[in-house]
């Protein structure tokens, strides 16, 4: 595996690129450097945004100089950072699938030579390692998913995707935080709230954690749907090898 490098991506941010590779290996390297800028709290940086093969971060030039940065971003690259590798939270979420909750189940079922029930499950079978959250907040790019549901997103995208919504794009599983438009296979849909710019924490899922979908009936989405509502709904977590 290549040493990351570091390159400038503007005047106030820098890129930690590693192997051009989607991998839980690579994934756990850039989250592992991650903490560590974190837990430095280096003077001038004030946010880092992992990505599936980089780590960006934003800093102010004023406070400190890209060259001392890159300085003190190298000699935490020289830790051992398996030595202090931590076990990643897994978080379950509630998912209705089908009908009106997931109007493209029975396509995902027709392109992959299953029936509907297959696909549910397999797709609550694993756990989704969550590499990245982009495109709108809290939208977590989940990987891990069984090839034998893998279906190309939609030619034509929808205008309006509810939030909530549960998706399939390639060999991705995603979860919308937020209505918005969209082109991935709709199979279900959560009642949990994604995303809440009241709460103290908006955004419910984190790069590196891993998401274990739960099917659950109607009128079981409805009932977390009115506790979630009023922020009344947790959602079970536990460390990723717990027994249950």
């Amino acid at each position: 595996m290549a040493k990351p490098t570091i390159r400038i991506t503007g005047d106030t941010s820098l890129a930690i690129v590693f192997d051009q590779e989607i991998s839980k290996e690579i994934n756990a390297q850039i989250r592992s450097l991650d903490e560590e800028i974190v837990e430095a709290k280096i003077e001038g940086v004030f946010e880092t945004v992992p990505t599936y093969c980089s780590l960006t971060v934003h800093y102010d030039p004023v406070v400190i100089r890209y060259h001392d940065l890159k300085e003190r971003i190298e000699a935490l690259m020289a830790i051992d950072h398996h030595a202090k590798k931590r076990l990643p939270k897994v978080i379950e979420i509630p998912v209705c699938y089908g009908g009106d909750f997931g109007p493209d189940l029975d396509y995902v079922a027709n392109h992959s030579g299953l029936t509907p029930e297959e696909v549910i499950k397999i797709h609550t079978s694993g756990e989704y390692l969550i590499y990245m959250l982009g495109f709108t907040p809290g939208f977590s790019y989940m990987g891990g998913m069984d090839e034998r549901i893998a279906t190309p997103r939609h030619t034509t995208p929808r205008v309006l995707i509810p939030a909530g919504s549960v998706g399939i794009a390639g060999m991705q599983t995603g979860i919308y935080p937020i209505d918005s438009p969209g082109g991935w296979q709709l199979i279900g849909l959560t009642p949990v709230v994604l995303y809440d710019s009241q709460r103290e924490d908006p955004i419910l899922l984190d790069a590196g954690m891993y998401v274990k979908f739960v099917q659950i009936d109607e009128d079981e989405y409805y009932r977390i749907k009115a506790l979630a509502e009023k922020g009344e709904y947790t959602c079970k977590t536990y460390t990723k090898g717990e027994a249950e």
